[in-house]
This record gives structure tokens, sequence and C-alpha cells, in this order.
């Protein structure tokens, strides 16, 4: 049995649950079915009214958090957090100066220098701001100078902070509050672009990515918030310590790794989207396009090192032979697919007594969503395959290409409508994902695994819980 969610926290539902009868939920992520007990459904009632009283509904809190059908909010700590701030940094000693700044002497900053070509620039900045320099001879890249932080660090908690970020005020403390439950080992604010008033500028505060968006989240690999960056995050030494602190191999992707490990080792890591820190962004397409590329060569190690954590594409069966047919223009076989998705689900229903209101509903929406995700599957990793589609004649062939080129990055403007006109916002998303694909791409050929492109069936069409009795 899972540790209690302690007491004095309460928690609020994900917007995505559904209570499809007093003993029968529906969300979480991935999507399931849960069935609570008459003690589950009391102690639920009690949740419903007030913080954690007691084991029982400290355990169905705890359950509901894991799964993602709630989100836990800490109690209000007792007093300021015990905590110190690390900065790694390698040289731009101006922005190291505005993140000092930022940080406004809240907690003991300890500046990590990891191997400036100017060491007097830094240390002097470090200085004019009160803080602690460590220095690294050799650069060893980001996840070495958060170890070698570690070995300076006295509190339990640790606050990284990215030298091109502005962290003001009391984001820590907010995000240490959330160190009331044990388990917890890490948790990431949302980090926003600071970026200049240019087309690309608006392109990244649009669809940076480093911002994860406005909904809290457990992070674990294959659920909706995968990882969080390490650009600005706070953490529980003794967790990192545990196993073994960031993996100094990993130049890029090494924020990932570690919740990864963290994860394997029982540990919880939370995404806290309303404590806010600003992250300074490329200011040019080349940058921000070349950022993107070194992100993709990060795919294959991690694949490499976690193995079944990492898939660019998760099919269904039904839905996939749907949108397969209706690419290729052949109505009866979509109708038959869409046919076997309802029919398929339905039964996964019924089998578990649950209600069957709004299957059609949902399969029309995972026939939506498989296309938009083949879409972009299909961009950052076979752009070249469907340009040359789009060359020969037939406009049904063309419509169809191009419905898989343009129909993700137009429904991601559509819904977000961002500062910029959607001819530029789609360029530059296709842009983006071909990028990162070519990165992916390079991964795979430098580590000799086709791990990163490698499509997965899910031939489970719902999982279905049942919580246990007490």
């Amino acid at each position: 049995m899972s540790t209690p969610l302690p007491a004095g926290f309460r928690i609020t539902l994900d917007p995505d649950t559904k209570q499809l009868r007093d003993d029968l939920w529906f969300g979480g992520s991935p999507a399931r079915v849960l069935h609570l007990t008459p003690a589950g459904r009391k102690a639920w009632r009690e949740l419903a009214r007030g913080p954690v009283t007691s084991a029982t509904t400290g355990t169905l809190a705890r359950r509901l958090t894991d799964a993602g059908f709630a989100h836990p909010v800490p109690p209000e700590p007792a007093a300021p957090a015990a905590l110190t701030v690390v900065v790694p940094v390698l040289d731009r000693p101006g922005p190291l100066a505005r993140c000092l700044a930022a940080l406004d002497g809240r907690h003991p900053v300890l500046v990590v220098d990891d191997g400036s070509a100017d060491p007097a620039a830094i240390a002097a900045t470090a200085a004019a701001h009160g803080a602690k320099l460590v220095r690294r001879e050799v650069n060893g890249g980001p996840a070495a100078a958060r170890n070698t932080a570690l070995d300076h660090v006295e509190t339990d908690l640790v606050a990284f902070v990215d030298s091109d970020c502005v962290a003001a005020g009391d984001w820590a403390d907010r995000l240490a509050a959330h160190f009331a439950d044990p388990l917890l080992a890490a948790v990431a604010p949302r980090v926003r672009a600071l970026a200049p008033d240019t087309a690309a500028g608006r392109y990244t505060t649009a669809a940076g990515g480093l911002d994860l968006g406005d909904r809290p989240a457990r992070v674990s690999p294959r659920t909706r918030m995968s990882y969080v960056p390490t650009a600005a995050l706070v953490a529980r030494r003794s967790a990192l310590v545990e196993v073994g602190g960031f993996d100094p191999e990993l130049r890029v992707g090494e924020d990932v790794d570690l919740v990864w490990r963290l994860h394997a080792a029982g540990r919880r890591v939370r995404y806290a989207p309303d404590v806010h820190v600003g992250h300074q962004e490329p200011t040019t397409w080349r940058a921000l396009l070349g950022r993107r590329a070194r992100y993709g060569t990060s795919a294959a190690p991690l694949a490499k090192r976690h193995p079944g954590n990492l898939s660019p594409l998760v099919l269904h069966p039904w839905p996939a032979l749907t949108v397969a047919a209706l690419l290729a223009r052949r109505p009866l076989l979509a109708s038959a697919g869409f046919g076997g998705a309802v029919h398929s689900m339905l039964k996964t229903l019924r089998s578990h007594d649950i209600p069957t209101d709004g299957v059609v509903r949902a399969m029309g929406t995972a026939v939506h969503q498989t296309w938009l995700g083949a879409g972009r599957y299909g961009t950052q990793f076979a752009a070249p395959v469907l340009a040359a589609l789009l060359v020969p004649r037939g406009w049904g062939r063309r419509a169809a290409v191009a419905s898989l080129l343009l129909g993700p990055p137009l429904t991601r403007w559509l819904a977000d409508r961002p500062a910029l006109d959607p001819v530029r916002y789609t360029a530059a998303a296709l842009a983006d994902d071909i990028a990162y694909g070519a990165g992916v791409w390079a991964g795979c050929l430098t580590h000799r695994t086709p791990a990163p492109v490698l499509p997965e069936i899910a031939w489970r069409p719902l999982r279905v819980d049942r919580e246990e009795k007490r």
C-alpha cells in the first residue's frame, strides 16, 4: 500500500475527471476508469469538504493524485523554507547578474562556474550579489555542474535555477511547501518565455519547448506530463543523492533522465504551474531551431537508458485503421474501422458495468487525435517523404498529405490564438518539428538505435482500476 498523502493536504480534481456514478470515475493519465469501494466513496465525501485528516482519506488522496484524477494542494508552511539556490553558469555574466538580482537574497545562493572563459567576470558578478562561488576548471555540462553543487549544499532542499532565468519573488518557498509530502523528490514551476517582440519571439512565447502549460500534473513517463525541465526546479537533496544525481554523460536530456530515475525509485515529481519563472529564449530562428535539434539528439540515449519510456506515437488499432482509410479515400473501410472502434469500446465498458453514454463522440475524438498525432509524427520523422507525396498529380493524395502537414499546427493555432498570424505560425511549427526530428535521427545514427522513431501499438482500449478494499 502506498504512503498516504499527509494530513493537511487538500486535493483539486483535474478538469478531465468525470464522475460517471457515485462509485465510478473516469480520468487520469493515462486515461482509465476507477471503481471506488464504499470506504473509498466515504473518504471522497470527506475530501470534497476539506483536507486529509485520516489514513483513509490520505490513501485515497494519494491514489487520485498518483493517477492524475486530482492534484495535491499543500498546507501553508509554518515557516520559510530552508533551501539553497544553485545557479550553474557558463560565461554570460550579464544574464547571471539579472538572475541573481531577481533572486533578491531570499535564500543562500551558490553559483557554480562550469569552466567559463572569463572566470573573473563570473566571480565579480557573484560577489556583487552576495552569492557563494564554486569554480569548475573544466566544463562538464549542466549535469556535472549541478552535481558539484550538491557536494556544497547543506540544506535538504535545493532550488536549481539556470543563469538565463528570472525567478523573482517567493517562487521557491511556494514550491517548497509541496515537500510536506515525504514521497516528493522534486517540483517544477511553469517556465514562461522571455522573448523579444519579433516573429521568432512571438512563436517561442506561444509554443516554447520549456513552457508545459497551465495544468498541474504528476510527472512520470508515459503520461500527459512525462518530464519537466530543470531550468527551474526545487528538489530534495537526499532524493537526488539516492539516485546518483544527474547523469554527467548527458549534455542534453539530463532533466528527463533524472525525472525517470526518480520515478523508478518510487519518488514523486510534480509540475506546479501556479508558480512562474521567466526564461530568456533564443532571439533568432537559427538559434531557436538549433536548440530544438539539440533537444532531439537526447531521444536516443534516453531510449537506451530507459527502454519503454519513450514512444513518439502510440496508435490504437481501430482509430488508426479509420484514419488510414480516410487518408486513402476508402470511406467503406473507414466506416468499418470506426464501427470496430465503437464496438470494441462498448464491449469493454459493458464487461466492466460501465455506462456507455458518449462512446461515439469519444471514438470520434480518438480518431481526431490519431490524425493529429500521425501528422506530427510524419512531419518530425518523414517530412521529405510527405513533401515528395505532394508532387505527383492527384488532388486527393495532395489533400490527404497536406492535412497531415498542416492539420496539427493549424489546430494548435485555432486553440491558442497566439500573437502570430496562422501562416507564419504554421511555417514556424513545421520548421520546429522538422528540426527536432532531424536531431532525433542524428541521435539514432550516433547511438545506433531506431527506438526513438518506432511507433507503438496499444491493444487495450481502456484501463479499468479497482480500489483496494480496506
